[in-house]
C-alpha cells in the first residue's frame, strides 16, 4: 500500500514560483524535508517514492502542463494500484484570500481546469484536497494572466508560511484520516 501526494503545477522555468505552481513549491517542500529529490520519471510526472515509518509515500509533480494533471495521475494510480482514499492532491484556489488552506475531501472543479482534468481520468470528483488560497485577481487583470504571476515581497511571508502548513497536513495525513487532517488544517 502507497499513499500519493501530488501537487499541480507547469513544468519549467518560466512557470516556476507563479501562483499556479503553489502545488509543486508543497512537493518540492517535502522533498526537501525528506531529503527525497523527485529523480523517477514515468506517465509524463516526476516523483520519488519514500519509504517513511508510516509506509510508502509517493511525492508527485505531473508534467502535463496544468490543464491535462488527469494523465499522469490517473496512469501512476493505475500502474501502482493505489487507491482514491490514498491520493492527496495540493493546489492554488482563487477562491480563498492569499495562504489561507481549505482541505476537502471530495467536490466539482470550481472552474480549475488541473482539478476537472483529475475528476475526468479518476473518474470520481471524490479525493482529499488541499485547497491553497492565492485570492482573485485585482480590478482588470485577466485570470490566465493573474495565475501565471508572482507573489509579491508584501505576501511572501504568508505564502512561505502557508507552503509549510501544506505540508505539515500532508504529513499528518500519513498517520491520520483525513478528516482529522481537515479538522487540525482547515482555515490555517
Amino acid at each position: 500500500m502507497m499513499k500519493l501526494i501530488i501537487g499541480l503545477g507547469n513544468p519549467g522555468k518560466t512557470y516556476a514560483g507563479t501562483r499556479h505552481n503553489i502545488g509543486f513549491e508543497v512537493i518540492d517542500f517535502l522533498a526537501d524535508k525528506w531529503n527525497a529529490p523527485l529523480t523517477q520519471s514515468k506517465f509524463k510526472g516526476m516523483y520519488s517514492i519514500i519509504h517513511r515509518p508510516e509506509g510508502k509515500v509517493m511525492l508527485l509533480k505531473p508534467l502535463t502542463y496544468m490543464n491535462l494533471s488527469g494523465e499522469a495521475v490517473g496512469a501512476l494510480m493505475d500502474y501502482y494500484d493505489i487507491a482514491l482514499e490514498d491520493i492527496v492532491v495540493v493546489y492554488d484556489d482563487l477562491d480563498l484570500p492569499t495562504g489561507q488552506l481549505r482541505l476537502r475531501q471530495k467536490g466539482s472543479a470550481g472552474g480549475h481546469n488541473g482539478i476537472k482534468s483529475l475528476i475526468q481520468h479518476l473518474g470520481s470528483q471524490e479525493f482529499n484536497r488541499v485547497r491553497f488560497g492565492i485570492d482573485r485577481p485585482p480590478t482588470g487583470m485577466k485570470v490566465p494572466d493573474y495565475v501565471l504571476s508572482r507573489f509579491s515581497k508584501e505576501e511572501a511571508p504568508e505564502v512561505a508560511e502557508a507552503v509549510k502548513k501544506s505540508a505539515e497536513a500532508c504529513e499528518y495525513w500519513l498517520s491520520k484520516p483525513f478528516i482529522d487532517v481537515m479538522t487540525k488544517f482547515n482555515g490555517a
